[in-house]
Protein backbone atom coordinates (compact mmCIF):
# COMPACT_ATOMS: atom_id res chain seq x y z
CA UNK A 1 0.00 0.00 0.00
CA UNK A 2 1.55 3.29 -0.89
CA UNK A 3 1.91 6.10 0.76
CA UNK A 4 -0.05 9.31 0.73
CA UNK A 5 1.37 12.95 0.55
CA UNK A 6 -0.11 13.54 4.00
CA UNK A 7 1.40 10.63 5.55
CA UNK A 8 4.72 11.51 3.59
CA UNK A 9 4.17 15.06 5.74
CA UNK A 10 3.69 13.28 8.87
CA UNK A 11 7.03 11.57 9.16
CA UNK A 12 9.00 14.62 8.18
CA UNK A 13 11.39 15.85 10.94
CA UNK A 14 9.80 18.98 13.61
CA UNK A 15 8.49 22.05 12.29
CA UNK A 16 10.61 25.28 12.00
CA UNK A 17 10.93 26.83 14.95
CA UNK A 18 11.79 30.25 13.24
CA UNK A 19 11.09 32.16 10.18
CA UNK A 20 13.76 32.25 8.22
CA UNK A 21 13.38 36.19 6.99
CA UNK A 22 12.89 37.72 10.10
CA UNK A 23 13.07 35.38 12.72
CA UNK A 24 9.64 35.39 14.24
CA UNK A 25 8.21 32.08 15.76
CA UNK A 26 4.94 32.84 15.04
CA UNK A 27 4.28 30.54 12.13
CA UNK A 28 1.16 28.74 10.35
CA UNK A 29 0.80 26.07 7.95
CA UNK A 30 0.20 26.96 4.69
CA UNK A 31 -0.88 23.73 2.84
CA UNK A 32 1.09 21.36 0.63
CA UNK A 33 3.48 21.70 -2.14
CA UNK A 34 3.05 18.52 -4.14
CA UNK A 35 5.95 16.64 -5.36
CA UNK A 36 6.19 14.66 -8.71
CA UNK A 37 6.95 11.63 -7.10
CA UNK A 38 3.12 11.72 -5.50
CA UNK A 39 5.18 13.41 -2.04
CA UNK A 40 4.20 16.58 -0.48
CA UNK A 41 6.02 18.87 1.31
CA UNK A 42 4.33 21.11 4.06
CA UNK A 43 4.48 24.97 3.72
CA UNK A 44 4.14 27.46 6.48
CA UNK A 45 3.65 31.01 6.62
CA UNK A 46 4.99 33.90 8.71
CA UNK A 47 2.23 35.66 10.24
CA UNK A 48 4.83 38.83 10.83
CA UNK A 49 6.21 39.30 7.48
CA UNK A 50 4.23 37.18 4.97
CA UNK A 51 6.92 34.93 4.16
CA UNK A 52 6.26 31.60 2.83
CA UNK A 53 8.90 28.98 2.95
CA UNK A 54 9.50 24.70 3.60
CA UNK A 55 11.47 23.24 6.01
CA UNK A 56 14.27 23.34 3.77
CA UNK A 57 14.51 26.70 2.72
CA UNK A 58 14.09 27.29 6.88
CA UNK A 59 17.06 25.37 7.30
CA UNK A 60 18.80 27.24 4.61
CA UNK A 61 18.20 30.66 5.18
CA UNK A 62 18.52 30.44 8.93
CA UNK A 63 22.09 29.22 8.08
CA UNK A 64 22.97 31.35 5.26
CA UNK A 65 23.84 34.39 6.17
CA UNK A 66 22.31 35.72 2.34
CA UNK A 67 18.88 34.57 3.75
CA UNK A 68 17.59 37.97 2.77
CA UNK A 69 18.37 37.69 -0.80
CA UNK A 70 16.66 34.17 -1.27
CA UNK A 71 14.28 34.01 -4.09
CA UNK A 72 10.51 34.67 -3.10
CA UNK A 73 7.08 36.75 -3.60
CA UNK A 74 6.77 39.58 -1.85
CA UNK A 75 4.05 40.51 -0.33
CA UNK A 76 2.55 43.65 -2.14
CA UNK A 77 2.01 45.12 1.78
CA UNK A 78 5.77 44.64 2.90
CA UNK A 79 7.36 45.70 -1.32
CA UNK A 80 4.90 48.76 -2.20
CA UNK A 81 6.65 49.80 -5.33
CA UNK A 82 6.81 45.65 -6.37
CA UNK A 83 3.74 43.77 -6.99
CA UNK A 84 5.46 40.47 -8.02
CA UNK A 85 2.26 38.49 -8.66
CA UNK A 86 2.57 35.43 -10.49
CA UNK A 87 4.69 33.07 -11.00
CA UNK A 88 1.29 30.62 -11.22
CA UNK A 89 -1.84 32.52 -12.91
CA UNK A 90 -5.21 31.96 -10.96
CA UNK A 91 -7.54 29.25 -11.89
CA UNK A 92 -9.64 30.65 -14.63
CA UNK A 93 -12.17 33.22 -13.25
CA UNK A 94 -13.35 37.16 -13.53
CA UNK A 95 -10.97 39.34 -15.62
CA UNK A 96 -7.83 40.53 -14.36
CA UNK A 97 -7.34 37.93 -12.00
CA UNK A 98 -3.61 36.70 -12.54
CA UNK A 99 -2.07 36.96 -9.06
CA UNK A 100 -0.64 33.63 -7.36
CA UNK A 101 -3.53 31.82 -6.15
CA UNK A 102 -0.55 30.41 -2.82
CA UNK A 103 0.39 34.42 -2.19
CA UNK A 104 -3.77 35.21 -2.16
CA UNK A 105 -4.75 32.96 0.50
CA UNK A 106 -1.88 34.25 2.62
CA UNK A 107 -3.21 37.26 2.40
CA UNK A 108 -6.09 36.16 3.87
CA UNK A 109 -4.14 34.81 6.67
CA UNK A 110 -2.31 38.18 7.26
CA UNK A 111 -5.85 40.25 6.87
CA UNK A 112 -7.47 37.86 9.56
CA UNK A 113 -4.09 38.90 12.17
CA UNK A 114 -4.15 42.42 10.66
CA UNK A 115 -7.78 42.50 11.85
CA UNK A 116 -6.87 41.29 15.52
CA UNK A 117 -4.41 43.54 15.60
CA UNK A 118 -6.62 46.64 14.76
CA UNK A 119 -8.80 45.45 17.76
CA UNK A 120 -12.09 43.99 16.08
CA UNK A 121 -13.50 41.15 18.17
CA UNK A 122 -12.46 36.97 17.53
CA UNK A 123 -15.85 36.03 15.82
CA UNK A 124 -15.46 39.22 13.78
CA UNK A 125 -12.07 38.21 12.65
CA UNK A 126 -12.83 34.43 11.44
CA UNK A 127 -16.51 36.00 9.74
CA UNK A 128 -14.73 38.55 7.34
CA UNK A 129 -11.85 36.11 6.91
CA UNK A 130 -14.23 34.01 5.25
CA UNK A 131 -16.06 35.99 3.08
CA UNK A 132 -12.26 37.18 1.92
CA UNK A 133 -11.60 33.25 1.39
CA UNK A 134 -14.24 32.52 -0.78
CA UNK A 135 -13.80 35.29 -2.83
CA UNK A 136 -10.44 33.91 -3.16
CA UNK A 137 -12.03 30.96 -4.24
CA UNK A 138 -14.46 31.56 -6.52
CA UNK A 139 -11.43 33.48 -8.82
CA UNK A 140 -11.29 36.87 -7.62
CA UNK A 141 -7.88 38.76 -7.83
CA UNK A 142 -8.22 40.42 -4.75
CA UNK A 143 -5.88 43.70 -6.23
CA UNK A 144 -8.32 44.18 -8.99
CA UNK A 145 -11.38 46.28 -7.03
CA UNK A 146 -13.33 45.52 -10.68
CA UNK A 147 -13.23 41.87 -10.40
CA UNK A 148 -15.42 42.15 -6.59
CA UNK A 149 -17.55 44.11 -8.29
CA UNK A 150 -18.12 42.09 -11.59
CA UNK A 151 -18.61 39.04 -9.11
CA UNK A 152 -21.41 41.01 -7.12
CA UNK A 153 -23.34 42.63 -9.96
CA UNK A 154 -23.56 38.96 -11.16
CA UNK A 155 -27.15 37.72 -10.89
CA UNK A 156 -27.15 33.99 -11.71
CA UNK A 157 -24.04 33.13 -9.11
CA UNK A 158 -25.61 30.14 -7.78
CA UNK A 159 -25.83 28.91 -11.58
CA UNK A 160 -22.31 29.94 -12.32
CA UNK A 161 -19.98 29.11 -9.25
CA UNK A 162 -20.91 25.18 -8.08
CA UNK A 163 -19.81 26.34 -4.64
CA UNK A 164 -22.46 28.78 -3.99
CA UNK A 165 -25.61 27.08 -3.07
CA UNK A 166 -27.70 30.62 -3.20
CA UNK A 167 -27.53 33.57 -4.87
CA UNK A 168 -26.48 36.40 -2.91
CA UNK A 169 -29.15 38.73 -1.59
CA UNK A 170 -28.24 42.06 -0.97
CA UNK A 171 -27.26 42.15 2.97
CA UNK A 172 -24.64 39.41 2.20
CA UNK A 173 -23.39 41.62 -0.78
CA UNK A 174 -23.03 44.24 1.45
CA UNK A 175 -21.23 42.23 4.23
CA UNK A 176 -19.11 40.90 1.28
CA UNK A 177 -17.92 45.21 0.10
CA UNK A 178 -17.35 45.78 3.85
CA UNK A 179 -15.03 43.25 4.44
CA UNK A 180 -12.99 43.88 0.74
CA UNK A 181 -13.35 47.35 1.91
CA UNK A 182 -10.79 46.78 4.76
CA UNK A 183 -8.48 44.66 3.23
CA UNK A 184 -7.92 47.61 0.96
CA UNK A 185 -7.65 49.47 3.83
CA UNK A 186 -5.07 46.78 4.93
CA UNK A 187 -3.18 47.45 1.77
CA UNK A 188 -3.52 51.43 1.54
CA UNK A 189 -5.60 50.91 -1.16
CA UNK A 190 -8.90 52.35 -1.94
CA UNK A 191 -12.25 52.01 -4.37
CA UNK A 192 -15.71 53.62 -5.02
CA UNK A 193 -17.52 51.02 -2.78
CA UNK A 194 -20.96 49.90 -4.39
CA UNK A 195 -24.10 50.53 -3.21
CA UNK A 196 -25.72 47.43 -1.40
CA UNK A 197 -27.76 48.13 1.57
CA UNK A 198 -29.16 45.83 3.98
CA UNK A 199 -32.96 45.35 3.82
CA UNK A 200 -35.00 46.41 7.10
CA UNK A 201 -37.68 43.76 8.26
CA UNK A 202 -39.39 44.15 11.20
CA UNK A 203 -38.95 41.74 14.10
CA UNK A 204 -40.94 38.18 14.65
CA UNK A 205 -42.56 38.89 17.84
CA UNK A 206 -43.99 35.08 18.92
CA UNK A 207 -46.25 34.63 21.73
CA UNK A 208 -45.16 33.39 25.39
CA UNK A 209 -46.68 30.38 24.92
CA UNK A 210 -44.89 29.72 22.01
CA UNK A 211 -41.34 30.71 23.64
CA UNK A 212 -41.97 28.47 26.46
CA UNK A 213 -42.66 25.55 24.05
CA UNK A 214 -39.46 26.00 22.14
CA UNK A 215 -37.96 26.18 25.53
CA UNK A 216 -39.03 23.33 26.64
CA UNK A 217 -38.57 21.18 23.95
CA UNK A 218 -34.82 22.14 23.81
CA UNK A 219 -31.87 19.99 25.65
CA UNK A 220 -30.49 20.94 28.93
CA UNK A 221 -28.07 23.37 27.68
CA UNK A 222 -29.87 24.95 25.13
CA UNK A 223 -32.79 25.33 26.95
CA UNK A 224 -31.03 27.32 30.00
CA UNK A 225 -29.44 29.42 27.15
CA UNK A 226 -32.88 30.43 25.94
CA UNK A 227 -34.52 30.84 29.48
CA UNK A 228 -31.78 33.26 30.13
CA UNK A 229 -32.32 34.97 26.60
CA UNK A 230 -36.13 35.50 27.86
CA UNK A 231 -35.79 36.73 31.50
CA UNK A 232 -32.71 39.36 30.40
CA UNK A 233 -33.51 40.04 26.67
CA UNK A 234 -29.64 40.31 26.73
CA UNK A 235 -27.65 40.28 23.30
CA UNK A 236 -26.58 36.26 22.44
CA UNK A 237 -22.95 37.39 22.25
CA UNK A 238 -23.68 38.93 25.88
CA UNK A 239 -25.15 36.15 27.56
CA UNK A 240 -22.84 33.52 25.39
CA UNK A 241 -19.74 35.66 27.30
CA UNK A 242 -20.95 35.81 30.93
CA UNK A 243 -18.92 33.84 33.57
CA UNK A 244 -19.97 31.84 36.69
CA UNK A 245 -19.35 34.97 38.57
CA UNK A 246 -21.82 36.42 37.40
CA UNK A 247 -24.20 35.16 38.48
CA UNK A 248 -25.76 36.41 41.83
CA UNK A 249 -28.38 33.65 42.83
CA UNK A 250 -29.30 35.22 45.72
CA UNK A 251 -30.61 38.26 44.68
CA UNK A 252 -31.24 36.88 41.45
CA UNK A 253 -29.23 38.82 39.58
CA UNK A 254 -27.03 38.29 36.32
CA UNK A 255 -24.04 41.08 35.32
CA UNK A 256 -23.51 41.81 31.69
CA UNK A 257 -20.22 42.65 31.73
CA UNK A 258 -19.09 41.63 28.19
CA UNK A 259 -21.78 44.15 26.50
CA UNK A 260 -21.45 43.66 22.56
CA UNK A 261 -22.39 45.88 19.73
CA UNK A 262 -21.87 49.26 21.49
CA UNK A 263 -24.05 48.41 24.47
CA UNK A 264 -23.90 49.64 28.11
CA UNK A 265 -22.87 47.23 30.89
CA UNK A 266 -25.97 46.41 33.59
CA UNK A 267 -27.25 44.31 35.96
CA UNK A 268 -30.30 42.48 35.32
CA UNK A 269 -32.94 39.92 36.80
CA UNK A 270 -33.50 36.26 36.34
CA UNK A 271 -36.23 34.39 37.49
CA UNK A 272 -35.85 30.90 39.57
CA UNK A 273 -36.34 29.08 36.83
CA UNK A 274 -33.04 30.11 34.65
CA UNK A 275 -31.29 30.00 38.47
CA UNK A 276 -32.45 25.94 38.93
CA UNK A 277 -31.57 25.18 35.08
CA UNK A 278 -28.23 26.49 35.46
CA UNK A 279 -27.61 24.54 38.79
CA UNK A 280 -27.82 21.69 36.79
CA UNK A 281 -25.33 22.27 34.40
CA UNK A 282 -21.76 21.10 35.03
CA UNK A 283 -18.98 23.86 35.17
CA UNK A 284 -16.54 23.30 32.66
CA UNK A 285 -14.48 26.56 33.06
CA UNK A 286 -15.31 30.03 33.22
CA UNK A 287 -17.85 30.79 31.31
CA UNK A 288 -21.17 29.56 31.62
CA UNK A 289 -21.78 28.37 27.78
CA UNK A 290 -19.72 27.23 25.36
CA UNK A 291 -21.01 29.32 22.28
CA UNK A 292 -18.82 27.27 19.33
CA UNK A 293 -21.77 25.11 18.35
CA UNK A 294 -24.95 25.73 20.38
CA UNK A 295 -26.49 28.04 17.18
CA UNK A 296 -26.22 24.58 15.10
CA UNK A 297 -27.79 23.12 18.27
CA UNK A 298 -30.30 25.13 18.54
CA UNK A 299 -31.31 25.44 15.00
CA UNK A 300 -31.60 21.11 15.15
CA UNK A 301 -34.07 21.28 18.21
CA UNK A 302 -36.28 24.01 17.29
CA UNK A 303 -36.94 22.22 13.88
CA UNK A 304 -37.61 18.86 15.73
CA UNK A 305 -40.01 20.91 18.32
CA UNK A 306 -41.50 22.34 14.96
CA UNK A 307 -42.44 19.42 13.43
CA UNK A 308 -43.16 17.58 16.61
CA UNK A 309 -45.68 20.12 17.74
CA UNK A 310 -46.87 20.77 13.94
CA UNK A 311 -45.97 24.23 15.14
CA UNK A 312 -44.03 26.13 11.89
CA UNK A 313 -44.35 29.52 13.62
CA UNK A 314 -41.05 28.39 15.70
CA UNK A 315 -39.27 28.11 13.48
CA UNK A 316 -38.79 31.99 12.73
CA UNK A 317 -37.73 32.05 16.05
CA UNK A 318 -34.02 33.11 16.90
CA UNK A 319 -31.75 34.16 19.34
CA UNK A 320 -32.11 37.35 18.91
CA UNK A 321 -36.55 37.06 18.98
CA UNK A 322 -35.81 36.46 22.64
CA UNK A 323 -34.58 40.26 22.76
CA UNK A 324 -37.35 41.83 20.72
CA UNK A 325 -40.06 40.30 22.81
CA UNK A 326 -38.26 41.27 25.99
CA UNK A 327 -38.11 44.95 24.79
CA UNK A 328 -41.72 44.33 23.48
CA UNK A 329 -43.53 43.03 27.16
CA UNK A 330 -41.62 45.61 29.00
CA UNK A 331 -42.80 49.09 27.24
CA UNK A 332 -46.46 46.97 27.13
CA UNK A 333 -46.41 46.58 30.65
CA UNK A 334 -44.29 50.07 32.31
CA UNK A 335 -45.07 52.67 29.03
CA UNK A 336 -41.63 53.52 29.84
CA UNK A 337 -39.73 53.79 26.90
CA UNK A 338 -36.14 55.08 29.01
CA UNK A 339 -36.69 51.33 31.43
CA UNK A 340 -36.52 49.82 27.81
CA UNK A 341 -33.52 51.49 26.96
CA UNK A 342 -31.72 50.51 30.10
CA UNK A 343 -32.99 46.86 30.23
CA UNK A 344 -31.72 46.06 25.92
CA UNK A 345 -28.60 48.18 26.70
CA UNK A 346 -29.21 50.56 23.87
CA UNK A 347 -26.86 53.88 23.91
CA UNK A 348 -29.19 55.82 21.86
CA UNK A 349 -32.87 55.84 22.43
CA UNK A 350 -33.71 55.47 18.48
CA UNK A 351 -32.93 52.11 18.86
CA UNK A 352 -35.53 51.55 21.50
CA UNK A 353 -38.27 53.51 19.52
CA UNK A 354 -39.23 50.32 17.34
CA UNK A 355 -41.03 48.85 20.67
CA UNK A 356 -43.45 51.31 20.66
CA UNK A 357 -44.66 50.25 17.41
CA UNK A 358 -44.59 46.51 18.25
CA UNK A 359 -46.40 47.15 20.90
CA UNK A 360 -48.88 49.49 19.20
CA UNK A 361 -49.06 46.41 16.52
CA UNK A 362 -49.86 43.60 18.98
CA UNK A 363 -51.66 45.28 21.93
CA UNK A 364 -53.26 47.86 20.18
CA UNK A 365 -57.01 48.54 18.54
CA UNK A 366 -58.04 45.51 16.53
CA UNK A 367 -55.73 42.82 18.48
CA UNK A 368 -57.09 40.22 20.25
CA UNK A 369 -57.50 40.29 23.88
CA UNK A 370 -56.89 36.28 25.08
CA UNK A 371 -56.16 36.40 28.80
CA UNK A 372 -55.64 33.99 31.39
CA UNK A 373 -57.08 35.53 34.93
CA UNK A 374 -56.12 34.34 38.37
CA UNK A 375 -57.60 35.42 41.44
CA UNK A 376 -55.62 36.01 44.53
CA UNK A 377 -56.89 36.38 48.36
CA UNK A 378 -53.52 37.58 50.25
CA UNK A 379 -50.64 39.16 49.99
CA UNK A 380 -48.41 36.00 49.31
CA UNK A 381 -50.61 35.31 46.14
CA UNK A 382 -50.13 38.82 44.95
CA UNK A 383 -46.58 38.50 44.83
CA UNK A 384 -46.68 35.59 43.16
CA UNK A 385 -48.83 36.81 40.70
CA UNK A 386 -46.96 40.08 39.81
CA UNK A 387 -43.68 38.34 39.68
CA UNK A 388 -45.56 35.66 36.84
CA UNK A 389 -46.42 38.89 34.77
CA UNK A 390 -49.80 39.45 35.75
CA UNK A 391 -51.25 42.56 35.72
CA UNK A 392 -53.99 43.66 38.56
CA UNK A 393 -57.72 44.76 36.91
CA UNK A 394 -60.10 45.36 40.03
CA UNK A 395 -61.21 43.66 43.10
CA UNK A 396 -64.51 41.90 43.79
CA UNK A 397 -65.83 41.11 47.15
CA UNK A 398 -62.23 41.09 48.75
CA UNK A 399 -60.32 39.03 46.48
CA UNK A 400 -58.36 40.93 43.73
CA UNK A 401 -58.58 39.83 39.98
CA UNK A 402 -55.28 39.73 37.93
CA UNK A 403 -55.33 38.62 34.06
CA UNK A 404 -51.84 38.21 31.86
CA UNK A 405 -52.27 38.31 27.98
CA UNK A 406 -51.49 34.17 26.70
Amino acid sequence: MTETAVERVAVQPRPPRRCPECGSAKLWRDGLRYLSDGGGVQRWLCRSCGYRFSLSQAEEGLNSPFSKHVKRRVCVSLARGAKNLAEKPLKEGLAGATADLATLRGKVVEYAWWLRKQGYKECTCKNKAYVLRRLVDLGVNLYEPESVKELLAKKNLAETYASVKREWSEGYKATVSDAYSLFLQMEGLGWRKPRYQRPQRLAFIPTETELDQLIAACGKVVGTFLQGLKDTGADPGELGAATWTDVDSVKKLLAVNYPVKGHDPRILRVSEEFLARLNRLAKRGEKIFSYVGLRANFEHQRRRAAAKLENPRLMKIRFTTFRHWKGTMEYHKTKDILHVKKILGHKNIKNTLIYIDYEKAIFGPGATDEFTVRVSSNIQEDRELVEAGFEYVTEREGQKIYRKRK
